[in-house]
């Protein structure tokens, strides 16, 4: 067991590895990704611990990490199903759920799964940091170092995108 300033690594990661998954689930859309992506994240932790258990909110380092390298997940992931959609001779536009998780890895299984994929990412992070971890605005701005107004605007944009979609979804469910 590591310990480090009063701090047990192993009830810190017992108690934030579900909740860290759960928000590069909401980013990603992949299970398998996200527990990739919160394994590396509570290693890279665990190498700093002595340090990092000191901090105030240490899980906002954690989410901040996890944040990033879900970040570059997500682009390796793109690059790919582009190129598999290219070796298989699909369309790149044939949208970002047409080489995904299989149902059951991913949020697949809802219409706001496939829906939060759709989202600029940048729309994604707030969303999944305010609604999937309750955290408040001005705590997302503090820990994404961006501004207030921009997390506001992001939400927004966010939801708006997100109705247009569930909305569509419905439409296609009563048609079908």
């Amino acid at each position: 067991m590591v310990r480090g300033a009063g701090r047990d690594f192993e009830e810190f990661y017992q108690a934030n590895y579900g909740v860290t998954v759960a928000l590069v689930l909401g980013v990603l859309g992949s299970r398998a990704e996200a527990e990739d992506v919160a394994q590396e994240t509570f290693a890279r932790a665990l190498a700093r611990w002595p340090r990092l258990s000191s901090y105030e909110l240490p899980e906002a380092w954690v989410r901040q990490v996890a944040l990033r390298l879900a970040t570059d997940a997500g682009r390796r992931l793109r690059r790919a199903i582009r190129t598999s959609l290219r070796l298989r001779g699909v369309p790149a536009a044939a949208g970002p759920g047409a080489a995904g998780p299989e149902p059951g890895e991913s949020l697949a299984f809802t219409a706001l799964g496939p829906a939060l994929m759709l989202l600029p990412l940048r729309e994604r992070e707030v969303i999944v940091l305010h609604y999937f971890l309750d955290l408040p605005v001005e705590r997302i701005a503090h820990e994404r170092r961006i501004p207030v107004g921009t997390v506001k605007a992001r939400l927004v944009s966010g939801r708006r995108r997100l109705e247009r979609e569930l909305g569509q979804a419905r439409e296609r469910i009563s048609d079908g």
